[in-house]
């Protein structure tokens, strides 16, 4: 049709009303079947995390028709299993997956990519040996399978154990070599390898574990910049990346891709968060720019204030300590007003608010809150 071939558009238009007829179908062109629904999910989970609440839609509509049909379950488990995972690091972690997993394993037993996301998300609610149970299962069903090694390697780093973990990563990169998440994974083991030396010495590496933290973390830099190669938009790798910069104190490296990674686009929301949350840690942490951080702060909780919790305590205890040193801080009283506003507390957020607005009262957005605040008391 948009090419103006109308008699070709025509003819699939017949085609597709010819099958709705044979499937009994009320409507002309269109027939609800659950195995439809189920594709479509299928399709909508490759698509990336934008997409996946139309997915999860689309398994649920399936299993409305078929609530005990094995792919139908599996599907809904995988997208809810990647749901959870958008909401983790740095943000509220959530377990809505869990069940629904346990469930589709139960409706198909040999799945391994099933028993290697429960495990994982076994191992996030303290249950790391029932975990290791189903990881075990899968490597020895498929020791040569790259999703199932990469997830074991996760399962393993995220135990502590990077080697274990650098040892399956390894094999599944002889199989897909140009993986960006292998790449990626490679990289935070050599990360997790240097934060052992560092914790075991009190931060204060000498001599032999100096060359080799130097050493583990040339390594993760080489392993996240191949990621960024593989996966321009790969928001998660350019943090890690700078973090790594900033470990061996090149700080204009690093505030460099905590910029970049701000600017990529198109990224999901909750990336987008994530890189304000890690810039703000640099700067207030690395940096002493807490002016600065602040802002980045506030940026991340206005993308999605239902998950930020993590950030509005970190907010929180900023600008609490810089007005015990300095009671006019007005970023500091604008940031409280905000959390205060946030959580429903209007009294408290309008006490904060009208502080900040006495230093700053040309600030349009201290005014605008004020005058919702007291139109809403």
């Amino acid at each position: 049709y948009h090419m103006d071939r109308l008699p070709e558009a025509q003819t699939y238009l017949d085609k597709v009303e010819a099958s709705c007829k044979k499937l009994s179908s009320a409507f002309q062109y269109k027939v609800d079947l659950p195995e439809i629904d189920c594709e479509k999910g299928w399709s909508l989970l490759s698509l990336g995390g934008r997409y996946y609440e139309r997915a999860k839609a689309c398994f649920e509509r399936a299993l409305q028709s078929d609530p005990e049909h094995p792919e139908f379950n599996t599907g809904f488990a995988i997208v809810m299993y990647r749901m959870d995972e958008i909401y983790k690091d740095g943000t509220d972690s959530k377990s809505l997956s869990l069940s629904p997993l346990k469930k589709a394993l139960s409706l198909d037993p040999k799945n391994t990519f099933l028993k290697v996301l429960l495990a994982l998300k076994l191992q996030d609610i303290q249950e790391s040996s029932k975990g290791e149970k189903y990881i075990k299962e899968a490597l020895d069903q498929v020791p040569v399978e790259p999703y199932v090694l990469r997830y074991a390697a996760k399962f393993y780093r995220r135990e502590d154990n990077p080697e274990k973990a650098i040892e399956l990563l390894k094999k599944a990169l002889k199989l897909a070599p140009t993986s960006a998440f292998l790449l990626h994974q490679m990289g935070i083991c050599f990360r997790s390898q240097m934060i052992q030396i560092r914790k075991a010495t009190r931060n204060k590496p000498r001599g032999k574990d100096k060359e080799k933290v130097d050493r583990l973390v040339r390594t993760a830099i080489f392993y996240f910049e191949v990621a960024i190669k593989q996966k321009p938009l790969f928001v998660i790798a350019y943090l890690d990346l700078a973090e790594m910069y900033s470990e061996v104190n090149q700080l204009r490296e690093a505030e460099d891709l905590f910029k970049k990674a701000l600017g990529l686009e198109p990224v999901r929301k909750e990336e987008k968060q994530r890189a304000h949350y890690r810039y703000g840690r640099f700067l207030e942490c690395t940096k002493r720019a807490e002016d600065v951080a602040i802002h980045h702060y506030l940026e991340g909780i206005k993308i999605n204030p239902e998950s930020c919790s993590c950030i509005v305590e970190v907010l929180q205890r900023l600008a609490t300590k810089r007005l015990r040193q300095n009671s006019r801080d007005t970023k500091s009283l604008g940031a409280l007003g905000f959390i205060h506003k946030l959580k429903g507390e209007k009294e408290e957020a309008l006490e904060y608010y009208e502080r900040a607005l006495k230093q700053n009262p040309n600030n349009s957005e201290y005014i605008s809150a004020l005058l919702e605040l007291r139109l809403s008391i």
